[in-house]
């Protein structure tokens, strides 16, 4: 394989080239040279990727917004479903990142492509054995979530086809957390850029019957978003066939290697039950939303869906954080790799302050840009506030996780969230909502309680060090 050669480029002196060359692509070595110029390398392709990932949110909602609040909550509940199949397809994601970033740090890039070869053959097989279950099941998935009979006979079909085609959004989050583990970040950046133009086109066509194309509803939305990722992925895979990023994949590599395979699924599973964990807790309180009605969930969708969209740069952000602590810990720079986090963790505090700001002074105008439905709106503007309160704990609780995951530890993490999610955020969201009478609102304020102290612990743990020592 022909190897590339890392070149350290001089820090761009205008803000606008710093720009232009995190977005075209740069081949800079990120364990030398100043961090800062690193941190902005990387971050600002991972803020649009990130951007783009929650597009293919935001775009369904406000499309099937139009069609009622029913609607909406069939969005709403079926992501919430998917979320388990995200729990695999992050969990190798975190694997496979820290493995590929350690490697490449190492200078070792064959070595990263055998790991690739390894996510994906791992990947592939649950993805394909959770897509036929969810397509299979997807009307009782939805009746465990609350679904009533009603929803459920006009959002199985929408269940059905996400939960079936859940292979395709496996692997656009794996091979895309491959790009940005050995730096590539602005092919990842690209990858969700053509998924999303798909996705966005589409949605109009299937939902209305645009043109030539059926008036599908709901379902339509499923159609285009599931086209979108699959697209995508094939994108993906032409990248790793051309060589066009630092991993490439050719033909010798194709084969399993029991001992990467046996150290990627053990950092990966506990990683997927990281994940699972903050994942099951917000389907949980979803559930608990739902005891509330249609309008309460759809609110609450709408709510987390914009939230999603502000947030999702902030994990850019802490993405970048997680392949400079894993390309610094395996250039044997873990000094460097300290001040990485802390420096990216203040600029995502500066950020997230400036969204809490928005999202608190105007939350109702931000709400009934997606629905002006009198029931949704009251949820929604409260949902909205009530959790930005917690913003700029957010911004270091992200980074603080995500950098356990980028040196392979994803054991740490994981226990953090045993305890700050299923032990506290669950019982306390319950508490608020029943016995205290504070309805949905207390559902809201067991969010950003949670996250709090999430962001506390998680610092306590990082200044401790003990994740330089984690090999992988």
């Amino acid at each position: 394989m022909k190897e590339t050669v890392a070149v350290t480029v001089t820090t761009p002196t205008t803000f606008w080239s710093a720009i232009r060359e995190a977005i075209r692509g740069s081949r800079q070595d990120f364990t030398e040279g100043s961090i800062g110029h690193a941190i902005v390398l990387l971050a600002i392709p991972m803020v649009l990727e990130m951007v783009m990932e929650s597009l293919f949110a935001i775009v369904d909602v406000f499309w099937v917004a139009h069609l009622g609040a029913d609607a909406i909550a069939t969005v709403g509940l079926t992501e919430s479903i998917l979320m388990l199949v995200f729990c695999v397809a992050m969990g190798l994601s975190m694997s496979i990142t820290a493995m590929v970033a350690r490697r490449i740090g190492e200078k070792d890039p064959d070595g990263a492509s055998i790991a690739t070869v390894q996510a994906l053959v791992a990947g592939i097989v649950a993805a394909v054995a959770m897509g036929v279950a969810g397509a299979v099941f997807a009307p009782q998935l939805l009746a465990v979530m609350g679904a009533s009979p009603k929803l459920v006979a006009t959002g199985q079909r929408y269940a059905t086809i996400v939960l079936g085609g859940s292979i395709s959004a496996v692997l656009l989050i794996l091979n895309n957390g491959v790009f940005r583990g050995a730096g590539d970040a602005a092919i990842a950046m690209r990858v969700l850029w053509v998924s999303n133009l798909i996705n966005i086109i589409l949605d109009p066509c299937f939902i209305f019957g645009l043109g030539p194309f059926p008036q599908l509803g709901v379902t339509g939305a499923a159609v285009s978003t599931t086209l979108g990722r699959s697209l995508g992925v094939v994108y993906q895979f032409w990248i790793f066939y051309r060589g066009t990023g630092r991993v490439q994949i050719l033909a010798r590599q194709l084969r399993l290697n029991g001992d990467v395979m046996r150290r990627l699924l053990r950092v990966s599973i506990s990683g997927m039950f990281q994940f699972a964990i903050g994942q099951t807790s917000w389907i949980v309180l979803v559930r608990i939303v739902s005891t509330f009605g249609s309008v309460a969930v759809a609110g609450y969708t709408v709510a987390v869906r914009i939230i999603i969209f502000a947030i999702l740069p902030s994990w850019g952000l802490s993405s970048a954080a997680a392949t400079l602590v894993g390309q610094n810990l395996g250039a044997l720079k873990p000094d460097r790799a300290e001040r990485s986090v802390w420096l990216t963790a203040f600029y995502n505090m500066l950020f997230l302050g400036a969204v809490a700001l928005v999202f608190v002074i105007f939350p109702e105008p931000i709400i009934r840009l997606f629905t002006n439905d009198p029931a949704v709106v009251p949820f929604g503007v409260n949902c909205l506030r009530i959790i930005s309160y917690g913003n700029l704990a957010y911004a270091y609780g992200m980074v603080m996780v995500q950098s356990f995951n980028g040196a392979g530890d994803t054991f740490t993490p994981t226990i953090v969230n045993i305890f700050c999610y299923w032990l506290f955020q669950i019982p306390l969201a319950y508490l608020l909502a029943f016995p205290a009478g504070l309805g949905p609102k207390g559902v809201f304020a067991a969010i950003p309680i949670a996250e709090t102290a999430i962001a506390i612990v998680g610092v306590i743990l990082f200044r401790r060090g003990r994740w330089k020592m984690k090999k992988i």
